[in-house]
C-alpha cells in the first residue's frame, strides 16, 4: 500500500513507522490516522515483524499535535465520533497490538502526538523532545486517551497539573516522571531503540505479546489482570516457543525461537 503522509520501512524484523509531514510539524489530520492504521496493522500481521518503531520525520517534531483546521467548526455530536474513531482506529488499537511498539520521540509530542507516543507501549526521547497536552488552552481536552493514559504513566498529580496548565515538559523532566524511558541525542535517538529492539528480538515473541496482552488487562475495567496472567501463563506450555526456550536453557544453548 502506498502512503501521503507516512513511510513505512522493515529491516531485520523491526518495522519503523515514520510520520512525514514535516511542513505541519507531522500534525494528525484524518488521513494521516487512518495510514497509520493500516501501517501498524500491516507490519503487526506481517510474521517477520518483531518489533515496532513510530517517529516522526525532520529533527522538530514527532507529532506537534492533532490537525486543528479539521475540527474548528464541529458540533457535540461530531466532536464525540472525532474521539470515539481515532481512538478505536489508533490509539486504542495501538495499545493492543501483539507485536511491541516503541516510540522514538523526536522532537515536540503535543495534544494528539503525546496521546500517540502514550499508546506505545513505551518511549525513547531525544533531548530536545518537549512533551505536553495543551488542549485546554483551545477550550477543549484531550479526547485520543490523554486523560486517561497520562495518570497511569507518571500519577494522578502530576497529570492533573500539566492538563490544567497546558504546559510542557522537557525530556529530562519527562524521564524524571517516567513518562519516557530513555533520553538520547537526535543523533542517537533512532540506534538507541535499535539497539533495544535488538534486547527484544531475541526472546519469545508468543511470550512477549502474552505479556502485552497480561499487563494491559490491569488498565481494563471488570478485567481482573492476575486472571489473565494465569491463563496467558498457562497458554505459554503448549507453544513450541516454550518448548524451545526451555529446551535451550537445559542444554546450556541460545534459544532460536520459531515464533509458534
Amino acid at each position: 500500500m502506498s502512503y501521503n503522509n507516512i513511510l513505512l520501512e522493515e529491516n531485520n524484523g523491526i518495522a519503523t513507522i515514520t510520520i512525514n509531514r514535516p511542513k505541519k510539524l507531522n500534525a494528525l489530520n484524518q488521513e494521516t490516522i487512518k495510514e497509520l492504521h493500516e501501517a501498524f496493522k500491516t507490519a503487526n500481521e506481517d510474521k517477520g515483524t518483531k518489533v515496532i518503531l513510530v517517529t516522526g520525520s525532520g529533527e522538530k517534531a514527532f507529532v506537534a499535535g492533532a490537525d486543528i483546521s479539521e475540527f474548528a467548526d464541529y458540533d457535540v455530536s461530531e466532536g464525540k465520533q472525532l474521539a470515539a474513531n481515532g481512538q478505536k482506529i489508533l490509539f486504542d488499537f495501538v495499545e493492543n497490538l501483539s507485536t511491541p511498539v516503541i516510540a522514538a520521540v523526536n522532537g515536540f509530542a503535543l495534544g494528539g502526538g503525546l496521546e500517540l507516543a502514550m499508546a506505545c507501549h513505551f518511549r525513547v526521547a531525544s533531548d530536545n523532545a518537549k512533551l505536553g497536552l495543551p488542549e485546554v488552552s483551545l477550550g477543549v481536552i484531550p479526547g485520543y486517551g490523554g486523560t486517561q493514559r497520562l495518570p497511569q504513566l507518571i500519577g494522578k498529580g502530576r497529570a492533573m497539573e500539566m492538563i490544567m496548565t497546558a504546559g510542557m515538559i522537557d525530556a529530562k523532566q519527562a524521564l524524571t516522571f517516567g513518562l519516557v524511558n530513555h533520553v538520547a541525542t537526535q543523533e542517537e535517538l533512532l540506534p538507541l531503540c535499535e539497539k533495544i529492539a535488538g534486547k527484544i528480538l531475541n526472546n519469545s515473541s508468543v511470550a512477549i505479546s502474552a505479556a502485552i496482552k497480561a499487563i494491559n488487562a490491569n488498565y481494563k475495567d471488570g478485567v481482573n489482570g492476575f486472571d489473565v496472567e494465569i491463563n496467558d501463563f498457562g497458554n505459554c506450555f503448549d507453544t513450541e516457543d516454550f518448548t524451545e526456550g526451555t529446551t535451550a536453557f537445559l542444554e546450556k544453548r541460545k534459544a532460536d525461537f520459531p515464533g509458534e
